[in-house]
C-alpha cells in the first residue's frame, strides 16, 4: 500500500470491527455486523454495422442491498423503520417518507474516525425480528435489516486520523 498525505504514515489496513451506523443523527445501538458496500456496472455490448469487433461500454449502475445485524434488545429502531415501509401507502395524505440516509463510520484502533460512507435513500426491504433460535447454543439472538439504497459515496472531508502520539481514545 502506498503512503499518502491523508493516511499520515499508515500502511496497514483498518480493522473491520470498529464501526458505527448512524441514522436520524444518532448512533444505532448494538449493530454487530454490516454487509459490504458493493456497486456494479452492467456491461453493454455494441457492434457497428459491418464491424466484426464487439465493443464494450458501461451501462446502468447497481448498488447491492446492505444488511445490518444486531443482538435483540428492547431498542426498536430496526422494527420502527421496517414498519414505516409495511404501513406506507402512496394514497395516504401526509404519510411519512420511509427513506433515510445512513452513515457508516470506520474507526482506527485509537478510536479516531478514519473513514465514513454516506449511503443515500435507504429503505428496509426485509426485517428479521428474531433470527434462528437454538436451545443448545450459547449465541445471542439476532435480528437483521436489509436496506435497499440508491448509492453511496465516501466522505472526502475526513482526512484520516491524527498521528498516534496525539490520539485520544473515545470508544466507538
Amino acid at each position: 500500500m502506498s503512503e499518502t498525505s491523508t493516511d499520515r504514515g499508515r500502511v496497514d489496513p483498518y480493522r473491520n470491527y470498529r464501526f458505527r451506523i448512524v441514522w436520524d443523527g444518532k448512533v444505532v445501538a448494538g449493530v454487530s455486523k454490516v454487509s459490504g458496500l458493493k456497486r456494479s456496472t452492467d456491461v453493454v455490448q455494441l457492434r457497428e454495422l459491418g464491424d466484426p469487433t464487439l465493443r464494450l461500454a458501461p451501462g446502468q449502475q447497481r448498488y447491492e442491498a446492505i444488511t445490518l445485524e444486531r443482538g435483540i434488545s428492547h431498542d426498536s429502531d430496526f422494527e420502527n423503520w421496517a414498519n414505516l415501509v409495511w404501513t406506507w401507502s402512496p394514497a395516504a395524505a401526509g404519510a411519512p417518507d420511509f427513506r433515510k440516509d445512513i452513515r457508516i463510520e470506520l474507526y482506527d484502533e485509537a478510536g479516531q474516525l478514519a473513514l465514513a460512507y454516506d449511503v443515500h435513500r435507504c429503505w428496509p426491504s426485509e426485517f428479521t425480528a428474531v433470527g434462528e433460535l437454538d436451545g443448545t447454543g450459547n449465541a445471542f439472538a439476532i435480528q437483521s435489516l436489509v436496506l435497499q439504497n440508491e448509492g453511496w459515496e465516501r466522505d472526502a472531508s475526513i482526512a484520516g486520523p491524527k498521528p498516534a502520539e496525539t490520539a485520544s481514545d473515545p470508544d466507538p
